[in-house]
């Protein structure tokens, strides 16, 4: 399987309910690495997966969406922990659907699976994966 990954990152506020959490029930920051793999069986008639340069833009663009905010004020998220891995869905999805509407061009129809990373430091991060189904 052939994989091309890009990178970047965003910037929010939240907090968190529930005891588990302890300090982060307070309202804190967090700033992520946003690492994404698009996976592919084979190449298209230009040999790559997807083209780079969109594939960076989808997740610019998604990540745009959520950087700087405070995520406890968004009434998307109104009742639930907005934790890593919650995040790493939320963006899988909102990427699914970029792929969907052929924002990373060409080829990307023929994609079979899809990682995204969210790296909290430099030893913690969490991580969504899924098949896509044509």
């Amino acid at each position: 399987m052939y994989s091309v990954g890009v990178r970047g990152h965003v910037m929010i506020a939240h907090s968190f309910r529930g005891e588990l959490f302890g300090p982060a029930q307070r309202m804190h920051g967090a700033t992520y690495v946003v690492d994404v793999e698009f996976r592919g069986m084979n190449l298209d008639s230009n040999g790559v997966v997807v083209d780079i340069g969109r594939a960076s833009q989808a997740l610019e663009r998604t990540l745009a969406e959520l950087n700087y905010r405070n995520l406890d004020e968004l009434p998307e998220f109104s009742g639930i922990n907005t934790t890593t891995e919650f995040l790493a869905k939320l963006i899988f999805d909102r990427i699914l659907a970029r792929i969907s509407a052929h924002e990373v061009g060409p080829g990307s129809e023929a994609l079979c699976s899809l990682k995204v990373t969210l790296n909290e430091s430099h030893i913690a991060w969490a991580s969504y994966e899924g098949e896509i189904s044509g």
